[in-house]
């Protein structure tokens, strides 16, 4: 059973992969911060640096972005002519389109890209390329000719197609249709690129839940799980199968609910224990992340190597599903206990790029150094989950983010065990009583049975950071006075 899960609160927006009860993917979108990868930009040139291949290109943010110019998506010889021209004569003062492939990470700015491509549930439209390409996923000899035959006679002119994962088993009609929809886009993009001024947004990437069903709509998900009715319409909206779709309405919060609670709090832990006993350290800094496999309790029942071996299988298999987890990115480093036979060294990496492969984010480069290391490349966009859970994955503390969502659900754990009690007073330190004004994630509407009570917050400051003091009354006169109401 897959399902995907989604909590939503007015200002935020959470959503679990879910595989028989598994945490596969975590993603989390604030109405008010979204990322900008995918958004399009008519910027300006700032800066250019020949002997780099690069560029600064203002395009109306903080920060501004970064442009490898020495970098396409498809080779040379299948860019179009008007292409080549841009981009081997950019200068300062250049106007120019380009999108953003990676949100800026802590002091470095966006990166950028003038190769546009716009996604589909099936295809990506490439308009300044005449490349077609297929996904390594499809893996049917037949079907690929058969798909990229179609593809080249029926693609727009002087532009390219990656064919998706999900065209395995669609109707060619479908795609056809989704590349005239693409192609109507591209021609509203460049309208508004014409007429809008330097260093402006033109086009804005979908949010968080359209992302979401574009990119998992076809991966066999059998449930669609909302806390929200308007959710169940906007599914539907996405050619969600309405039998699919399922509205929970239950008095607990959705995601302790489907115990995914306390797998997204693991998720914060520098360390993941093996089925087998074994455990991973995972060091993250600012250059790459290293992942240690320890045997810890394993001990196995041979010789061993072949203990060894072992221990390592199932860390290859947990590393995979820890990088799709934790969406690390960037360079990663695999320390696997030290073995003897090279047979055994070459099935471990061939084991992990098997495992790799049921990440939709792409990994590469993946090889065994003569110091027996493993490194791979996994490609970085969005920002890390610990991004959310952390203030700093260095000090491993809880952000205060992460905190007030531990607090709804606390309060609703609580609410549902005195449930005869009509008033709430929850007393907090100030940083939490400000990050609960600012957040809104404790929302009475969409908290279940927090809804009907009355909800009262107070600052008392001897309570330490993250931990909270809940008390329930029968009667608003017995409740202290100078408080704040929760709506």
């Amino acid at each position: 059973m897959i399902r995907l899960i989604f909590d939503f609160v007015p200002t935020c927006l959470r959503v679990a992969l879910v595989e028989n009860e598994e945490l596969i993917e975590f993603n989390i979108e604030h109405a008010s911060m979204r990322g900008i990868v995918g958004n399009i930009y008519k910027g300006r040139v700032e800066k250019v640096i020949d002997t780099m291949h690069c560029a600064f290109v203002n395009i109306g943010l903080e920060r501004n972005g970064f442009l490898y110019t020495g970098e396409s998506l498809v080779e040379d010889n299948k860019l179009t002519e008007e292409r080549k021209v841009k981009s081997k004569k950019l200068k300062n003062g250049d106007i120019i389109m380009c999108q953003v492939i990676k949100d800026q990470f802590g002091t470095k700015g966006p990166r950028l890209t003038t190769d546009i491509s716009i996604p589909g549930s099936y295809i990506v439209l490439l308009p300044n390329s005449e490349f077609v390409g297929i996904s390594r996923k499809i893996e049917s000899f037949e079907r690929k000719q058969f798909l990229l035959d179609y593809v080249k006679e029926n693609k727009p002119k002087g532009m390219g197609i990656i064919i998706r994962s999900s065209c395995n088993n669609v109707d060619v009609e479908d795609i056809l249709n989704e590349m005239k929809k693409l192609q109507e886009l591209w021609s509203q993009i460049e309208r508004e690129y014409s007429f809008s001024p330097e260093k402006k947004l033109i086009f804005e990437e979908s949010d968080l839940l359209k992302r979401i069903i574009r990119d998992t709509l076809y991966e066999n998900v059998d449930e669609f799980i909302v806390n929200n009715e308007n959710m169940v319409g906007l599914l539907e909206d996405e050619g969600i199968n309405k039998d699919k779709i399922k509205y929970y309405d239950g008095q607990e919060s959705i995601f302790a609910h489907y115990g995914i609670s306390a797998q997204i709090e693991d998720l914060a832990s520098n360390k993941v224990a093996l089925s087998n006993g074994g455990y991973l350290i995972i060091d993250k800094t600012e250059a790459l992340t290293v992942i240690d496999v320890n045997t810890g309790k394993f001990v196995g029942s041979k010789n061993l190597e072949q203990t060894v071996y072992e221990a390592n299988k199932e860390a290859a298999k947990e590393i995979a599903k820890t990088l799709r987890k934790r969406n690390l990115s960037g360079i990663i480093v695999i320390d696997f206990i030290d073995m003897e036979e090279e047979n055994h060294k070459k099935q471990i990496v061939e084991y992990l790029k098997e495992q790799l492969k049921k990440d939709n984010v792409k990994t590469s480069s993946v090889e065994m150094t003569t110091l027996g290391l493993v490194e791979l490349t996994r490609k970085k966009s969005r920002l890390p989950v610990d991004s959310f859970l952390l203030d700093s994955p260095k000090k491993r503390q809880f952000s205060i983010e992460y905190l007030v969502f531990k607090l709804r659900d606390k309060m609703i754990s609580y609410a549902m065990r005195n449930s005869a009690y009509n008033y709430m007073v929850v007393k907090v330190n100030q940083e939490m009583m400000d990050a609960i004004l600012e957040t809104g994630y404790v929302s009475k509407e969409y908290s279940g049975i927090l809804k009907d009570k009355k909800i009262f917050i107070c600052v008392d400051n001897t309570i330490s950071r993250g931990e909270s003091d809940i008390q329930f009354y029968l009667s608003e006169k017995d409740i202290p006075t100078n408080l704040i109401e929760l709506k």
